[in-house]
């Protein structure tokens, strides 16, 4: 039973936490957590999957360099429902180094073991309202250093963004705040915009940033089948367009429309109504962006529009990021952290183990020992009647002739001897 609970450090590799302050470094109370995570060694792939996408594909950058780095993000609208539905199974053949959740819905406690995948450090950000937005990241590589929110208060409690730290960038998982039903929250919304812009472009004079995640605005009219008729809608506003262009401008670039600028009919959201997943009515509102100096480094940039699960599919980013060739020295470091813990765990039960059985010895040890203690006052007690009795009878016989019945008065073998009891004449007790 032991070893079982030690199997599953040679089945993953790799396997970082939390603050409430952007700018604070993981805190001791919310140390990377590495209990035992889920399996992935059950999922299946969707069946609709089948031999429609390409997860391993031999792609390079524009300088030629190969990609060693893949990047997921994925609204998934609730994360408990899509483990409920399997579709969370499709992230095992993915195998993304690194994986972004959105709108996951839960507080930290309550993030199901399922999507817990081993091999990963994880990272979560919940909102203070139960059910509720919610984000997480789950890596391969440990973060340099993790962060939670943008350090502005008003916008840091509904667990909208994490910020890892890697050698080479900055990885921003986010989810932007929606305007609202006829675009109540717009104010709101376009402060958190500018807010949003500053705090990325601090962090891209340290090192360039990939920005991942569901930004809730299509920019431009390809980005939506139905543009005309949602000018007025949150999503698609003049107001949340132009503040997007504004972030590109500050310095970043959208890598799908890099790829594929001309590209309609490429969404990454439809609503449940109308049947508009089936009839591909839908929007581009999830993004993966990159500082524009980091652009040499990204290889693909996707969306997996087959995914199930939730009204936003995932995107997928591959990139030649020179900072994880040390991957595999990361992974030794985790093993090495999780055997210890297993091995601590190992020790304890054993320890446990030992010491009851010490105990069941113990008891019986005793238990024996009373036993004992009385078998031998017993004997005591036998012995000194025993003495009486023969003490009587050396009186008896100190008062009779020096003769045995039985035996001839001469015969050499044996002699009365007075208070010491009938002896051979060798000295041997008779």
């Amino acid at each position: 039973q032991h070893y079982k609970s030690i199997t599953f450090i040679e089945h993953f590799i790799m396997a970082p936490k939390r603050s409430n302050s952007a700018n604070s470094k993981t805190s001791a109370s919310k140390k990377l957590k590495l209990s035992a995570p889920g399996s992935l060694d059950h999922m299946k792939l969707p069946s609709e999957l089948e031999g429609k996408i390409d997860f391993k594909p031999v792609c390079t950058t524009k300088e030629g360099l190969p990609w060693n780095l893949k990047i997921v993000s994925w609204n998934v609208n609730g994360i408990r429902a899509v483990v409920k539905s399997n579709k969370l199974d499709y992230l095992k053949f993915e195998d993304a180094d690194i994986v972004c959740f959105q709108e996951t819905k839960c507080f930290e406690a309550d993030f199901p073991e399922a999507a817990k995948f081993q091999g990963y450090h994880r990272f979560y950000n919940s909102a203070a309202k139960k059910g509720y937005s919610s984000t997480a990241v789950l890596s391969k590589v440990k973060p340099v250093s993790v962060t939670y929110g943008i350090d502005i208060p008003e916008h840091d409690n509904e667990g909208r963004v994490i910020t890892a730290e890697y050698a080479n960038f900055y990885l921003v998982n986010v989810y932007v705040p929606n305007s609202g039903q006829k675009t109540v929250r717009l104010p709101y919304r376009r402060k958190w915009n500018v807010d949003f812009l500053a705090y990325c472009q601090d962090l891209d004079a340290k090192k360039p940033v990939v920005v991942a995640g569901d930004l809730n605005v299509a920019h431009t009219e390809i980005d939506l089948a139905n543009p005309k008729t949602n000018t007025k809608n949150s999503g698609f506003t003049p107001e949340e367009r132009g503040d997007f262009t504004t972030l590109l401008d500050g310095g970043f670039i959208d890598t799908f429309r890099h790829f594929y600028p001309d590209k309609i009919g490429a969404y990454s959201f439809w609503t449940y109504m109308s049947n508009s997943r089936k009839r591909n009515v839908g929007w581009r509102i999830d993004y993966f962006l990159v500082s524009t100096r980091f652009m040499g480094r990204i290889a693909a940039s996707e969306i997996r529009e087959l995914v199930l699960g939730s009204d936003h599919c995932p995107i997928m980013l591959l990139c030649a990021d020179l900072g994880c060739e040390g991957k595999d020295e990361v992974t030794s470091e985790v093993k090495d952290e999780v055997k210890d813990e297993v091995n601590n765990e190992v020790n304890s039960e054993v320890k446990d183990e030992v010491n009851n059985e010490v105990k069941d010895d113990t008891t019986k040890g005793v238990a024996k020992l009373e036993d004992g203690s009385n078998q031998d006052k017993e004997e005591k007690n036998g012995a000194d009647e025993e003495r009486v009795k023969l003490s009587e009878d050396i009186e008896n016989v100190e008062n009779v002739e020096p003769k045995v019945e039985g035996v001839d008065g001469n015969d050499k073998d044996m002699e009365v001897v007075g208070n010491g009891g009938i002896q051979n004449t060798n000295g041997v007790e008779a």
